[in-house]
């Protein structure tokens, strides 16, 4: 049964391009194995790295996938893994763990907010408990985010793209299929980015980190990928395996009957004939996440438990994955 994925790219050639909206599509079997990599900010996404470098020293290369699903943080570090390789993302992880502070300026928040967390996930929690359903959920956080950005100091687009081209090792999409799912502040629709869609990548991870404030893509407002759904495994449906890793354990924010959370997305996966394997923070990644995922801070400690991790994990996923 094929399985259309929906790429827009709004307004990149000028501010006043019309937006154009191109379908990739994708048919069942074309592609074995998909590596989904889920939201979870500064820690989430060294952990992410620290996974995937451990599964690599102990023989087993994910990075091979097929499919590589991005959200959020997890858009990040599909760049850098697809970009630079595991252990070279790792080491980068390490050798500047010294240049992190104890905590984080709007620079290194996602989308450049300069609000404390702790407020940011008050404001959306009453916008939350507040809709309907996922798409009332979306245009409200749109609204709230449009709202936000009026009269917002322009340089926090240039500062927040500099740091996010300064984490990737190419502004060039990989060759493989990377999907980088965003949503569209002024609709509240989800889209997802990928390389024949005409935004450029740094563009299209600036989009899906942007959890406050929206990313401006030409005339378009983008806003984080994990509004659409936690870690959107969904998009690797008619893979036969699918590999999700999740910094955020599976957890969700979200009524559970709206179906948000990675056991129902790993249930709809599964019932249409996909294998599908977990790996959710043991109890060291957790410790060493404390309390403020989007803490610098934890960037090492982070990627170091999960590295040993995924070290410890390798030879359960190798028939599953080779």
């Amino acid at each position: 049964m094929p399985i259309s994925v929906y790429v827009k790219a709004d307004g990149v050639a000028s501010e006043n391009a019309s937006p154009s909206v191109s379908m990739l599509p994708r048919v069942r079997g074309m592609g074995e194995r998909a590596l989904v990599l889920g939201g979870g900010g500064s820690a989430g996404n060294a952990w992410l790295i620290g996974v995937v470098a451990g599964l690599f020293d102990a023989g087993l290369d994910v990075t091979d996938a097929d499919l590589v699903i991005g959200t959020s943080a997890g858009s990040t570090a599909a760049a850098q893994l697809t970009g630079a390789g595991p252990t070279r993302s790792l080491v980068d992880i390490l050798s500047a763990a010294h240049q992190h502070r104890s905590r984080p300026t709007a620079a290194e928040q996602p989308g450049g907010r300069s609000g404390p967390v702790a407020d940011h996930l008050e404001r959306t929690g009453r916008i939350i408990a507040s809709a309907s359903d996922p798409a009332d959920m979306r245009r409200r956080m749109g609204a709230a985010a449009l709202e936000l950005d009026e009269g917002s100091d322009e340089s926090r687009l240039t500062q927040w793209r500099a740091t996010v081209a300064s984490r990737v090792p190419s502004q060039h999409w990989p060759d493989r299929l990377l999907l980088i799912p965003a949503v569209d502040a002024r609709t509240g629709e989800p889209v997802v980015f990928d390389r024949h869609g005409g935004v450029e990548l740094v563009d299209a991870i600036a989009a899906s980190t942007s959890s406050a404030l929206p990313w401006h893509i030409g005339t378009g407002r983008y806003l984080d990928g994990g509004y659409r759904r936690n870690e959107n495994a969904d998009l690797a449906a008619g893979y036969e395996r699918v590999l999700v890793l999740s910094p955020l354990g599976g957890r969700t924010r979200h009524p559970l009957e709206w179906g948000m959370q990675l056991a129902a997305q790993v249930d709809e996966l599964r019932a249409g004939g996909s294998r599908v394997e977990t790996v959710l923070p043991d109890s060291t990644s957790l410790e060493a996440f404390g309390t403020n995922l989007m803490d610098g801070s934890t960037r090492a400690p982070a990627a170091r438990a999960g590295h040993e991790q995924g070290s410890d994990l390798a030879a359960r996923l190798a028939d599953f994955w080779r």
